[in-house]
């Protein structure tokens, strides 16, 4: 399985202790891409969390979405 379509759960900042935001994912390159162009509404697009700063890769979704929780 290619890195870039493998459920992960993944980070992001603003910032130096900035605002951080937590997200899960299959497509974490597209999912980053979405967050730097602000193409989706929401947090990271008011509060300028562009800057990726963990992955963790899972074997299943199920596995992410209860690593996120």
């Amino acid at each position: 399985m290619a890195v870039d379509r493998q459920p992960c759960v993944y980070i992001l900042a603003s910032g130096r202790n900035g605002t951080l935001y937590i997200g899960v994912t299959n497509n974490i390159a597209r999912r980053a891409w979405e967050h730097r162009s602000e193409v989706v509404q929401g947090l990271t697009k008011r509060y300028a969390v562009h800057r990726l700063v963990y992955v963790e890769l899972h074997s299943t979704m199920p596995n992410a979405i209860l690593r996120e929780k």
